[in-house]
């Protein structure tokens, strides 16, 4: 059963079960004749053989109200990049391929590299950020969604709850972010936000003092969600994190760019569940302890920004105030789940505050020896900016090898 709580500085809207998907998508077929809607479906070529992105497509296919999807294909070879052409027809909407690892895009990303413009990392950052510069590119639709392909809970209901804030002419929402439960299998999902995000922005707003963007960042019930939508005057601006920090530097900029009232967070699902990445404790380059580090960071940098100073003993401090904040949530969440009849390993749950805790001084050790670092991949109207035809030349090309290989 949903709540109804309105309890940080953005707005939420929630699914209180009253109306069908059909209703609300009629509503959306209604908006769309003079607000048209636009996809971003980021994907690893792997996915395309896993049992999520084809009940993703399969739900996708059932709407009627979205005028263009874009695909974000990463990691695929020619002969797998033809089957995703093959694989995405099901889909019923006009779509396009944006196939990273072809000869044309790459090409075009080295122009960028001559220029510095190209992004840095490898991923998803740097897949969403040209998916996105097509759709600034193809210039049609007014509001743009995005989420992950690895949801095996996906239904339609998601996808329309999604878009509705940004879509109603009624509502003032340039930005929406999805939140849901993290609870699959019978247990707790969500380490990274349970036990890293909510005891650290504690720890912040204790060890620097309160501010209006940590405000901000605990308004999100799941700040970490990859789920979001845009009006799109939103997206030539936006600044997209090339690591792992994405969800978290997304929300910073809105923060920077909107007023509260402008965003708000919507219920997408009663559960959830998606591909979920180990802890690696012995590997700090990957899984979930690559993550904490470039999500530590985004936030570092971030306060850094706003004239808050950072030394070697203030992330001591921190560590500390985190270390408590987490494990007082360890309790609350060990009686949430007796309480609901889940399991609930203590040990792994300290593990990882654990880990984490030792993640904050790698972070913050990472910002005292490159405090000018960035993360972030340039902006579209940057790019414009140095190359005026690029966006026109991106369209061309990926139109081109939609032709040739679909």
């Amino acid at each position: 059963m949903s709540e109804f709580s309105q309890n940080g500085i953005i707005s939420t809207l929630h699914d209180f079960g009253t109306r069908s998907t059909s209703e609300i998508e009629k509503d959306l077929l209604k908006f769309s004749k003079e607000r048209k809607m636009e996809l971003i479906l980021p994907c690893l070529y792997s996915e395309l053989e896993g049992s999520a992105l084809p009940n993703i497509v399969e739900e996708i296919s059932k709407t009627k109200y979205l005028d263009h999807i874009i695909v974000g294909l990463d990691k695929a070879n020619e002969k797998q990049a033809r089957k995703a052409w093959k694989f995405f027809k099901k889909l019923k909407t006009p779509f396009s391929i944006l196939w990273n690892d072809g000869p044309a895009l790459k090409k075009l990303d080295q122009e960028l590299k001559k220029k510095d413009l190209s992004p840095n990392e490898l991923g998803k950052g740097r897949n969403v950020w040209y998916c996105i510069g097509m759709s600034i590119a193809r210039d049609t639709a007014r509001s743009v969604a995005l989420h992950d392909c690895d949801i095996k809970t996906y239904d339609r209901r998601m996808l329309a709850k999604l878009f509705y804030p940004v879509v109603n002419p009624l509502f003032n929402f340039e930005f929406c972010k999805g939140y849901y439960p993290r609870v699959a299998n019978n247990k707790m999902n969500g380490r990274v936000a349970r036990l890293l995000v909510f005891p650290l922005l504690t720890a912040l707003e204790k060890t620097i003092g309160k501010s209006d963007y940590l405000d901000f960042m605990k308004s999100f019930k799941y700040p970490l969600a990859g789920e979001f939508s845009f009006r799109r005057n939103v997206l030539p601006e936006l600044r997209i994190s090339s690591d792992w920090g994405i969800e978290v530097g997304i929300l910073s900029e809105m923060q920077r760019s909107f007023s509260p009232q402008n965003i708000c967070q919507v219920d997408l699902a009663d559960t959830y569940d998606h591909k979920h990445q180990v802890l690696s404790i012995d590997d700090e380059t990957k899984g979930l302890s690559r993550m904490s580090i470039d999500i530590i960071k985004t936030f570092i940098k971030k306060l850094a920004t706003q004239g808050n100073s950072f030394s070697r003993e203030k992330f001591r401090s921190l560590k500390a105030t985190y270390y408590r904040s987490a494990l007082d949530l360890i309790d609350i969440y060990r009686s949430d789940a007796d309480m609901n009849g889940l399991q609930f390993d203590s040990h792994t749950e300290e593990k990882a505050v654990e880990l984490f805790a030792e993640n904050i001084m790698k972070a913050g050790e990472s910002f005292i020896l490159n405090p000018m670092d960035t993360p972030f991949i340039p902006t579209w109207s940057r790019v414009k900016s140095a190359i005026p035809n690029f966006l026109k030349r991106l369209e061309e090309t990926v139109n081109e090898d939609n032709k040739k290989y679909s």
